[in-house]
């Protein structure tokens, strides 16, 4: 189940850094932001399902 966080997390912050590189014409700085803060939010999210076990 954990992987699935990490892997929603990437795609869920990344398509809002699109989004958001779309709407300002800010590409590609909000995506790689986005992208980012996905692989931050969904390794803790896989970590805390790995060691709570």
């Amino acid at each position: 189940m954990g992987s699935y966080s990490l892997i929603g997390a990437i795609l869920l912050l990344g398509g809002i850094g699109y989004a958001v590189d779309q709407w300002r014409g800010t590409s590609p700085w909000c995506l790689l932001g986005g992208l980012v803060l996905g692989l931050i939010v969904g390794f803790y999210e896989l970590a805390k399902a790995v060691f709570k076990r």
